[in-house]
């Protein structure tokens, strides 16, 4: 083998082989809850689109950082599902659909509920954060950010996908990710690019709390090693229910 294929394989190893067998064995029974999430983009786009829908989809689930806080937080959950109106909508399905899958298949759907919406809320923090401490400072905002609509589940795939690389070993691709934020923000300096960055910051913490569960030893996990305490998506942790968890490596 190649040096490039077997540095490919001690990066993505672990993950590519815990999806391939979840998705061979359960096929669509393993992202139940990426599937609806999918649908609910869908359905919240579509009436979004709506002469009649507009006006429901911004009160459930239309964040802005004017708005009262107690408003804001009640109104996250949904808004992580509301695809931005200046985006096309395939693009949000498509990164629902890739990354939530993932995540679903590797961490959990509890987990990767509770990192999505850890990213996506401490985006909607820093908004306010930083049009509090205003444009002049490093990490401050004009205070025109206050009026514009923060939805979409861009915060929280950019989250997911760096905790899921840091769990399963693949430091290099979570690197990558993390650094085509910044350069996003650098050739576009916006709220969104800005919340990007403070979602990795806020799921950084995260995985120092959480050891990786796969280290590399060329690609593979030891033998004799259970697997993490409490993981498996039937429990909303780990791989399908049914199915043996991956080892800890």
């Amino acid at each position: 083998m190649s040096l490039l294929g077997r540095r490919a394989r001690d990066e993505w190893g672990p993950l590519v082989s815990t999806v391939r067998d979840a998705l061979a064995t359960r096929r669509l029974r393993a992202v139940p809850m990426t599937l609806a999430a999918v649908c609910l983009t869908a359905l919240l786009q579509y009436a979004q689109n709506r002469p009649w829908g507009y006006r429901f989809v911004q009160d459930i689930g239309s964040v802005r950082a004017e708005d009262p806080l107690w408003l804001a937080l009640l109104r996250t959950p949904l808004s992580l599902f509301v695809p931005a109106l200046d985006l096309p909508v395939w693009g949000a399905l498509a990164q629902v659909l890739v990354v939530f899958g993932i995540a679903e298949i590797c961490v959990g759907r509890r987990r990767t509920l509770l990192v999505g919406y850890a990213a996506t809320l401490a985006g909607t923090l820093y908004a306010r954060v930083g049009i509090a401490l205003g444009p002049g400072h490093p990490v401050g905002l004009p205070g025109s950010d206050a009026r514009v609509v923060d939805t979409g589940p861009s915060a929280a795939v950019v989250g997911l996908a760096v905790y899921v690389c840091w769990r399963y070993g693949a430091y290099l691709t979570a690197a990558l990710v993390t650094a085509l934020m910044v350069v996003e923000l650098l050739v576009k300096d916006n709220l969104a690019g800005k919340e990007h960055l403070a979602a990795i910051a806020a799921v950084l913490v995260l995985c120092a709390l959480s050891p990786p569960r796969h280290r590399r030893r060329g690609g593979r996990s030891r033998p004799g090693e259970g697997p993490a305490s409490g993981e498996g998506p039937a429990s909303g942790e780990g791989p399908a229910s049914g199915e043996k968890p991956p080892i800890r490596s």
